[in-house]
């Protein structure tokens, strides 16, 4: 059975974009860390072969939408209560409504693989509060932005469990946490 997972980086200050949404600081980060660990960009492939469908908010798709899509012919779910132009060649699927509504469709489509919830706050915390998210992988970016949008967009009333830890080459750290109850 699918899982429903949020995959994503987020600075140390637990930020996943700056206040105008933009993504500079990780696009361009730099470490001076000279210690083991596997690349990031064979992790993120690797992570794309166990991914079936995709679900974000209307944010994350407008900021995608201003390059290639890369996420193939995946069945992607935009939650937006905005007219939006759907990305060329992709397959995109509009909402407005509560993700829970729309959920068991998303986890069908997504068939012996995963549902990611490739990125938004708000998204993350309505599944959170509806029990519908399995895991957090959360890719540590150590960069201090100070403000901008937050991993969650409200607090999480329950503890995680640590599933696993990865240091990437270029100095970045994920953890896997599972929220099941």
């Amino acid at each position: 059975m699918a899982k429903t997972k949020y995959f994503c980086a987020a600075t140390l200050d637990g930020y996943i974009a700056d206040d105008d949404d933009g993504i500079d600081w990780l696009q361009g980060f730099e470490s001076g860390y000279s210690g083991p660990g596997e690349p990031v960009l064979e992790a993120i492939n690797a992570y794309m072969v166990g991914i079936g469908a995709l679900v974000m908010g209307s944010s994350t798709y407008e900021f995608i939408l201003g390059h290639d899509w890369p996420y193939g012919d995946r069945p992607s779910w935009v939650l937006t209560s905005r007219e939006l132009p759907a990305a060329e060649g992709a397959d995109i699927r509009f909402h407005n409504g509560p993700v829970a509504d729309i959920h068991p469709e998303m986890v069908a489509a997504a068939g012996d693989r995963d549902l990611w919830v490739v990125g938004g706050g708000p998204v993350a915390s309505d599944l959170v509060d509806a029990d519908l998210l399995d895991e957090l992988d959360l890719t540590i970016v150590p960069i201090v932005l100070g403000s901008g949008k937050p991993l969650f967009s409200r607090p999480i009333d329950r503890g995680m469990t640590l599933l696993g830890t990865r240091t990437f080459a270029n100095g970045m750290t994920e953890l896997r946490f599972s929220l099941a109850p």
